[in-house]
């Protein structure tokens, strides 16, 4: 099955060194260019990508806007995003991973982490850096970043009571940056009952993916953020 990638940035020499990198993988095409984010919804309704690479920063409608417009439409709820961004720490990535977005990748990350990204991200599964996502969303929060203040952390909180003791357990694991291989190694459960946990434990806290598992888990205080 191949996946169909939109590129959303508004350098076209970046957008053409990532077309050239995408086409040249057996099982990913680029179905289409966006240099701004108005564009990028309006081509992934209309070129039915599977994954968007998507710039934060745009003229115009930026890429944290229309990642909000793309995860918003249920017509469009196949499509994953993977942020791109020149900064490692920027609240505006903890903003998208809110907004659905399925992780984030720096412009300077290698050719192979690239293709890595969109196939896990098409893939449903992890984000690229759990690990990496989770030091950044602990970083931005203990620094007293996010807009959603107590009343978010209260909503999110009411909502974890509806999730089982293991769901919950999966779930701080799942904050800390563990793979379902490594969570089912600690629990000495198998990957695919991992698979089934975090699966429910999306669907009561009405989360697109592992990345808004990991925000949610530090904003309702279930996980704590510490910065070393």
């Amino acid at each position: 099955m191949t996946i169909r990638v939109l590129l959303a940035d508004d350098q076209a020499l970046l957008r053409s060194a990532f077309r050239v990198l995408v086409d040249s993988e057996p099982d990913m095409e680029v179905v289409g260019e966006a240099a701004d984010g108005a564009q990028a919804v309006v081509l992934a309704r209309s070129t039915k990508a599977d994954v968007v690479l998507m710039d934060i920063r745009m003229p115009g409608t930026d890429g944290l806007a229309a990642t909000r417009e793309i995860t918003a439409d249920p017509e469009l709820s196949h499509v994953r995003i993977v942020m791109l961004t020149t900064f490692e720490v920027d609240e505006y990535v903890v903003q998208s991973l809110r907004a659905g977005a399925s992780g984030f990748l720096g412009k300077g990350a290698e050719p192979e982490e690239l293709l890595n990204a969109i196939r896990i991200a098409a893939a449903g599964e992890a984000l690229l850096s759990p690990a990496a996502t989770k030091g950044l969303i602990a970083s931005f929060l203990a620094q007293g970043g996010g807009t959603d203040g107590a009343d978010g952390a209260r909503a999110h909180s009411a909502r974890l009571a509806a999730l089982t003791g293991r769901e919950t357990e999966v779930l701080v694991l799942v904050a800390g940056g563990l793979s379902n291989d490594e969570i089912a190694d600690r629990l000495e459960v198998s990957p695919l009952t991992v698979k089934t946990h975090v699966n429910r434990a999306m669907a009561k806290l009405g989360a697109r993916d592992r990345a808004q598992l990991v925000v949610i888990a530090y904003e309702s205080g279930l996980v704590r953020p510490r910065v070393e």
